[in-house]
């Protein structure tokens, strides 16, 4: 890769960091780190200077030092984790964003940042085709959605149940109960933790093969408990990128009066593309979803959105008002009503610019792409003696292990080696994880550049690297 010394001769550090940029993606032929933790401590030590050090040499410093530390999650070879691209055209506005120096939290302090996020957001519930009158809070990603979300679920339902939180607080509340599948993902765990519940409000109801949730089971335990409930669902489950019975779901939610949330990380964006489309049939009928578009939309970090049809309920959640933060009627978006941030980046910038740069197509054909690449790799690895494919491939996610017939230990053993081996020469980032019990090989097909070609590189790897191994 290019090195700060590299750089034509410039005293300005946009210009700097600009020709860096120009060259990293090319350069990053090696996915992983190459650098100790004791080496990046040392290039990122020692002593704060006394005196302020010129911007050139302070980005060349930083160059020179984070280089070694970096991960190719922007390359076409990254599977191991759900997480986009970031689009170049995305990023470019990023760097606007930061340029412009607007706080995003309320509109007359930044009309601009405010506005091009209003118009994102109706963008966003198009391409996802819920309610067009539902609200948006623009957040840092999944987990905050999350969080927002459940906030207005959790003031909501107290609210039905005659307790209003603004007024007495938790301390006097009736307790709720909290619906999720065994396999919910552990940001929905933090979020409720943080919204003052606990494993004792929490009811963890079996989930199948696929990780979906037991309807017949979740069924069983509302019926057994009285009072306010929240429900939460997954769109696209992190290992085998399955989905919930949406429609057996709100049916449910209906009934009980619950609250029901869509955790949709990433799966919500199967709503961007007919081929995919059928997979979240019913989750229009949700209370809230939680995505991010720093995955499949490809947006530079951090972007995530909350969604939420009751727009009252989620501003009594999440409003922030003072007297000096002033607004008329003929003000545009106030992001403050939707999330807990006053300070915040002007997130819509980008957002925009990304949505604008992809159109409604992009959006689309990415999804299909990476859903096609994901069945191409199990066809081409289905037949491969030992190499078992746990998970339906029904998106882009694909969950295997490594057998030659020797038991579980054996297998869960075979699989690490076959992370470190395909790992070995730094063209691919894989990580294994432990699901159901057994060690298994994730792979997360979301880069936008990731095509069928490197897919058929992957699956000849693959098999190579099991070949020797399995002697």
């Amino acid at each position: 890769m290019k090195h700060a010394y590299d750089f034509p001769t410039t005293t300005n550090p946009l210009d700097m960091a600009a020709a860096y940029a120009g060259t990293y993606r090319d350069n990053k032929t090696n996915l992983h780190p190459t650098a100790t933790l004791a080496e990046l401590r040392d290039a990122f030590g020692g002593d704060l200077p006394e005196t302020g050090q010129s911007g050139e040499k302070v980005i060349s410093d930083l160059i020179r030092a984070a280089e070694p530390g970096l991960v190719g999650t922007t390359q076409p070879g990254f599977y191991s984790w759900v997480m986009g691209g970031s689009h170049k055209t995305g990023v470019a506005a990023d760097w606007l964003a930061s340029i412009w120096g607007q706080n995003a939290g309320i509109y007359q302090c930044a009309p601009a940042a405010s506005t091009a996020e209003e118009v994102a957001c109706g963008w966003l519930l198009d391409v996802l085709d819920l309610p067009r009158d539902a609200s948006v809070g623009v957040t840092t990603g999944a987990t905050m959605a999350g969080f927002i979300g459940l906030a207005a679920a959790r003031d909501e339902v107290l609210r039905r149940a005659g307790h209003d939180i603004s007024k007495d607080g938790l301390q006097s509340a009736p307790p709720i109960t909290v619906f999720v599948s065994e396999d919910t993902h552990v940001s929905n765990m933090a979020a409720l933790r943080y919204l003052g519940f606990g494993s004792r409000n929490i009811e963890r109801i079996p989930a199948d093969d696929q990780g979906r949730i037991v309807v017949s089971d979740l069924a069983f335990r509302m019926n057994k408990i009285r009072g306010p409930k929240i429900m939460i669902a997954t769109a696209g489950h992190i290992n085998s990128g399955a989905f919930d019975n949406f429609d057996a779901l709100a049916e449910l939610a209906e009934e009980h009066d619950a609250w029901l949330h869509v955790d949709a990380a990433f799966g919500l964006w199967a709503r961007a593309s007919l081929v995919t489309r059928s997979l979240t049939h019913g989750i229009e009928r949700a209370d809230s979803w939680s995505t991010d578009g720093h995955k499949w939309l490809q947006i530079p970090f951090d972007s995530g959105f909350a969604i939420v049809k009751n727009k009252e309920a989620h501003r009594r959640a999440m409003d922030i008002s003072a007297s000096y933060l002033t607004a008329t009627p003929d003000d545009g978006r106030t992001a403050t009503h939707y999330n807990p941030e006053l300070s915040r980046r002007a997130r819509g910038f980008s957002i925009w610019a990304t949505f604008k740069a992809l159109g409604r197509k992009g959006v689309s054909d990415m999804v299909r792409n990476h859903c096609d690449c994901a069945s191409l790799l199990a066809y081409k690895l289905e037949r491969v003696p030992g190499v078992v494919i746990h998970n339906d491939v029904v998106l882009n996610q694909l969950v295997m292990s490594f057998d030659r017939g020797m038991g579980v230990e054996d297998t869960n053993r075979m699989t690490l080696k076959m992370e470190a081996a395909l790992n070995a020469d730094g063209k691919h980032f894989l990580r294994t994880a432990v699901w159901k019990g057994r060690t298994v090989l994730r792979v997360s097909i979301i880069n936008a550049q990731t095509g069928p070609d490197h897919i058929q590189t992957l699956a000849a790897k693959i098999n190579e690297c099991w070949r020797q191994l399995r002697t």
